[in-house]
């Protein structure tokens, strides 16, 4: 038969404080079914993941500090409610020969509702497009394009980019060298 410590406790079990809760009442958090809010383990996962989407559960459950279960169902979680939308190898565009990256602001001839649709339907379907946003200021969209050499560029812009609908004029920078990119979005405000 086992001891106990003052209050129920068993003997050698730390005592629970506000701040940090007993080992049973921390065990029952991680399993517990999942409110609305992210907690310490699911902040954890995402980090872990964004580092290396390849881990196996097991190994994600040993550097989170849950068990394999807990562990699966809370990436499972975070899978349906689209905190974790995909997963994806990152390449090295360099090796691949696509040498050049550029910086496309895109001003559109006008901003209607059906004409801006268009437009950016037909900016999704290419290929050379990696990401696409709208933008403050002047302009409407700011392209990340990434093309074999500066021929190809100027291939692309003309025959392509120019001739997308409701495109008034372009503007290109060119990345000269990355200094970060592929980065893990920061988590330590949640």
């Amino acid at each position: 038969m086992r001891t106990l410590a003052p209050a129920g406790r068993p003997a050698g079990a730390s005592p629970a404080t506000p701040d940090r809760p007993s080992a049973a009442a921390a065990a029952a958090a991680a399993t517990a079914p999942h409110g609305e809010r992210l907690d310490r383990y699911d902040i954890a996962i995402l980090h872990e993941l964004q580092r290396d989407a390849r881990l196996s559960n097991a190994e994600l459950s040993t550097r989170i500090g849950l068990s394999p279960a807990p562990t699966w169902r809370r990436v499972k979680w975070l899978e349906t409610q689209r905190y974790i939308t995909g997963y994806r190898a990152e390449l090295d565009r360099r090796k691949l020969g696509l040498g050049v990256l550029a910086f496309v602001r895109v001003d559109a001839e006008r901003s209607a509702g059906e004409a801006t649709r268009e437009l950016e339907d037909a900016i999704r379907r290419l290929p050379e497009v990696i990401s696409c946003h709208y933008i403050s200021g002047a302009g409407t969209f700011e392209l990340q394009v990434i093309v074999t050499d500066l021929e190809a560029f100027s291939q692309f812009s003309i025959k392509t980019l120019l001739n997308l609908p409701n495109v008034k004029d372009i503007h290109t920078s060119f990345s000269l060298g990355e200094v970060k990119s592929g980065a893990a979005l920061p988590l330590s405000h949640l």
